[in-house]
């Protein structure tokens, strides 16, 4: 199913739509127009055979006709298939016109090394560059890329093309860079309408040269990839008159049978690169020096082994004398001798080059002796990369002093395995050099006066060892200002005390060698630029060299435990510390370094405690402008419970990391918990309560003494009476007669409590003795301190034995203002108990006494004692 949403700013045409769909692949569609729709089955031929034509079966409102049907009509119809139904209803939304996206809006695919063998269907219509690379593609149709109307760029090497129709592309107008290198290419049939900036069809299979005429229309053609085994000047004629910025020429494996040498002088372009055929001896005839040539690139050349030489090879570089505006010559993948390499140097010395450059180089044979000639150049520039020898012996000493003379200004050898490097047997014009990846050691250049004017110098990837001979070496290149001896085992020893860097030193790269602290006690007292990241630095030590003119430092990948202060770094502006041990920095690395403008200190194993609180909170604050990183690259690394948090997201409380704050609020929580608890102590008289418990324990103590028979006795009493003295009137007159006089024994502390004993224990003994406790409630009974203790302690022993053994009897009203705050069980038993009140009436006595009787009326197994009477 293709789906296809879209805003337009032009009405489709309806002929536009039905040529596509014819070209389409069979399968069911759906087009949906503003106000009609048809779809073509499978077993229809013919799209232009939609239900508004007049012999097939109408759709309605299809009677006016064509055109008016497509506008006015929305109809579906449903195709029966071996007699199985099946109702498909598919969208399809199909832009053909151009959509006109904002500047600068883009969206790149990329599928590469996916094992595809088609154009996937699946891709978005506002796809504007499109990678299927290294896949296994084998054709190209219209239909692939129809939908994709935005489509800028499409890059499709390393496939199996054979085939290419540049008609397939008609409908993508705005195409501007298509690379087919590296497919199985054969034939190309061209189109007028393609107008490309970027054209690559080299290294494909083509017999001639792939250009049409109508390459010719291409007037925005920046660069044109071309491949073949014949180049005739005739092919060649139809992009003469157009000038191409770049021009790449793959060379077939059978070129040359019929070679054309002047065939290249049709072309019109600015940098060629002519790839020769692979694994041949170079014994072609092609004049390159084109006239509108300034830069040349040339591969695969082999020439000069057994006893050949490389005499059309020289020969063409001699043409190249004739173009005056040629000032750059490559040669890649080179295959020759000593002294035709030697040769090839020579002649090219003599011609209008200015940048020269070798790279991927075998060199065989012996090395004849002669002398080279300096004189009449116009090289500024020479660069060997990627040399290999096979010849073990050779004479160092004179290939080195050739090199070592040379009065041009930048010279570079990398990947060589050179050994040595003489100096120059006279002041050397020498600027640029750059010896990087070889097998230098502390020998090279040493006491070397000769390279005074020597600004820049790279011995990067060598076998350097001291520091020591490296600053003496600077010492005497008065014009050094930038160094770079970096992957090297460079170390340093302060014992030899020497420490002599050239003044003019303003970049110095120390990075990935074997250096400590103590390196930082000598540096270039000017240098601007230090990068010393990968070493064994562990700190920075308080006594270094004063840097006052340090901007940028680099200790990143290091041991280092804390940001430097910038005290001896006054002028620094750029710090990179990232990769190191800094676990909680300096508060104070921001107040010291005001200049600091971009801070590197990501991917440090930081330590998010209350120390590092100060340090979130200023780095959060110039994060947008200074610290590189920020937030991704700054997490916790400890303690486990933070590890990976973002230090952003990290917070803790001023109270958990302030000593003093916690102090006072600790302090003042206590004092408050303190005059709390002093308000509940006098509040609700606990030293009151603590002596009834003191008392009670005490008793419960002694009884532990008593024999457990004596411990066992059944209750003696059906109720205890606790009263006031000034209501012993209502007890001996109402209360004990109308209970006594039906056998229920009543214990009064006059009959019954037992002498020697305390008031406390016998008062806790006949309690316990008791079926109930009545306490008769009276203003006179709250004014009394032992009623109080008796309610208490019949109070405790309905929670220590479990039962419900509490009679309150409310003599006279009793005021709850009037209760003093010690009394505070008493006010809880009277908002939560139900009591008996005595009532005025007389006849309403018979049933207060039933209901009393009633309530402690229990068959006791013992009989009492005489009636105890306590009275207070």
């Amino acid at each position: 199913m293709l789906k296809a949403v879209a805003k337009r700013k032009k009405k489709l045409e309806v002929e536009e739509v039905l040529e596509f769909l014819i070209a389409m692949p069979e399968r069911q569609v759906v087009l949906r127009f503003p106000e009609c729709s048809w779809w073509r089955t499978q077993d229809s031929q013919d799209i232009r055979g939609h239900p508004c034509r007049k012999d097939l079966y109408p759709c309605r409102k299809c009677s006016e006709g064509y055109s008016s049907c497509l506008r006015n009509v929305y109809c579906h119809t449903m195709t029966k298939m071996n007699s199985v139904i099946f109702y498909v209803i598919i969208v399809l939304g199909l832009i053909l016109i151009k959509i006109q996206l904002s500047d600068g809006s883009e969206l790149i695919i990329k599928r590469p090394r996916a094992n595809l063998t088609h154009v996937p269907k699946d891709l978005p219509l506002t796809t504007t560059t499109l990678d299927l690379s290294q896949n296994n593609i084998s054709e190209l149709q219209t239909s692939d890329i129809l939908s994709l109307s935005k489509l800028r760029a499409l890059m499709m090497p390393y496939n199996r093309l054979q085939y290419l129709d540049i008609g397939v592309f008609e409908f993508n107008t705005e195409l501007e860079y298509l690379d087919l290198s590296h497919n199985e290419l054969r034939v190309i049939s061209c189109h007028p309408t393609v107008n490309f900036k970027h054209l690559d069809l080299s290294f494909n299979a083509f017999a001639a040269l792939p250009i049409c005429k109508e390459f010719g229309n291409m007037s925005q053609l920046n660069f044109l990839g071309l491949s073949g085994s014949r180049v005739q000047s005739a092919s060649v004629q139809p992009i003469a008159h157009l000038y191409i910025s770049q021009v790449l020429l793959v060379l077939g494996d059978t070129y040359g049978e019929r070679e054309d040498p002047e065939c290249l002088q049709h072309i019109n372009t600015g940098a060629l690169h002519v790839v020769f055929p692979e694994k041949r001896e170079f014994g072609f005839m092609l004049d390159v020096s084109v006239s509108t040539v300034n830069s040349l690139e040339l591969s695969n050349i082999k020439c000069g082994h057994e006893n050949s030489t490389c005499s059309h090879f020289l020969s063409a570089l001699l043409k190249l004398r004739k173009n005056p505006g040629l000032s750059s010559l490559t040669l890649n993948n080179i295959e020759t001798s000593w002294d035709s390499f030697l040769e090839i140097l020579q002649s090219v010395w003599h011609s209008p080059v200015k940048y020269f450059s070798i790279s991927n180089m075998t060199l065989q044979g012996q090395v004849e002796f002669r002398n080279f000639n300096y004189s009449d150049t116009s090289l500024k520039a020479l660069s060997i990369h990627q040399v290999v020898s096979e010849v073990y012996s050779l004479p160092q000493k004179y290939i080195y002093g050739i090199f070592s003379n040379m009065n041009i200004q930048n010279f570079t050898v990398s990947g060589t395995r050179m050994l040595h490097m003489l100096c120059p047997s006279k002041v050397s014009p020498f600027l640029y050099l750059d010896f990087t990846d070889n097998l230098l050691t502390d020998t090279v250049f040493k006491d070397c006066r000769n390279l005074v004017e020597l600004k820049t110098l790279s011995l990067q990837k060598n076998q350097l060892k001291k520091l020591e001979n490296t600053i003496l070496m600077s010492a005497e290149m008065k014009s050094l200002e930038k160094l770079d001896v970096s992957q090297n085992f460079l170390q340093y020893s302060e014992e030899e005390n020497l420490c002599s860097w050239t003044e003019s030193l303003l970049v110095l790269n120390l990075s990935s060698n074997m250096l400590t602290d103590s390196v930082f006690r000598c540096l270039p007292p000017k240098v601007k630029v230090l990068d010393l990241h990968n070493n064994r630095i562990m700190s920075i030590p308080k006594d270094i060299t004063y840097l006052q003119d340090l901007q940028e430092l680099n200790v990143a990948s290091n041991s280092l435990t804390d940001l430097p202060g910038c005290r001896a770094f006054s002028s620094l502006s750029v710090l990179v510390i990232e990769h190191n041990l800094v676990s909680h920095p300096s508060v104070d690395f921001f107040q010291s370094c005001q200049k600091i403008r971009s801070l590197t200190a990501g991917n440090n194993p930081f330590r998010c405690t209350c120390e590092l609180r100060e340090f979130i909170r200023n780095i959060g604050h110039i994060s947008g402008e200074v610290v590189e990183g920020w937030p991704d690259a700054y997490r916790c690394d400890s303690p486990e419970s933070a590890k990976g948090t973002p230090l952003q997201d990290f917070h803790m409380s001023p109270l958990s990391c302030d000593t003093v704050l916690l102090i006072v609020t600790v302090g003042a929580t206590l004092l408050g918990l303190v005059a709390i608890m002093a308000f509940l102590w006098l509040y609700f008289d606990l030293p009151w309560y603590l002596r009834m418990m003191c008392q009670w324990t005490q008793t419960r103590h002694r009884a532990r003494n008593i024999p457990e028979e004596e411990l066992q006795r059944k209750l003696q009493f059906h109720a205890f009476v606790s009263y006031s003295g000034h209501d012993s009137t209502w007890v001996k007159n109402e209360l004990l007669p109308n209970l006594e006089k039906d056998g229920i024994q009543i214990c009064l502390h006059e009959r019954n409590f037992i002498p020697g004993k305390s008031i406390m224990e016998n008062i806790i003994h006949f309690i316990e003795k008791s079926y109930k406790s009545i306490f008769v409630l009276s203003p006179h009974f709250i004014q009394s301190e032992w009623c109080h203790y008796e309610l208490y302690f019949a109070h405790h022993n309905l929670f220590h034995e479990g039962s419900d053994n509490l009679i309150l009897i409310l003599l006279e009203p009793i005021p709850q203002y009037s209760i003093p705050s010690k009394y505070h069980k008493l006010k809880s038993l009277m908002a939560q108990r139900t009591y008996l009140e005595w009532p005025m009436e007389n006849s309403k006595h018979r049933l207060f006494w039933a209901n009393l009787r009633a309530t402690i009326n229990v068959k006791l197994v013992s009989q009492a004692e005489t009636t105890c009477h306590i009275q207070r």
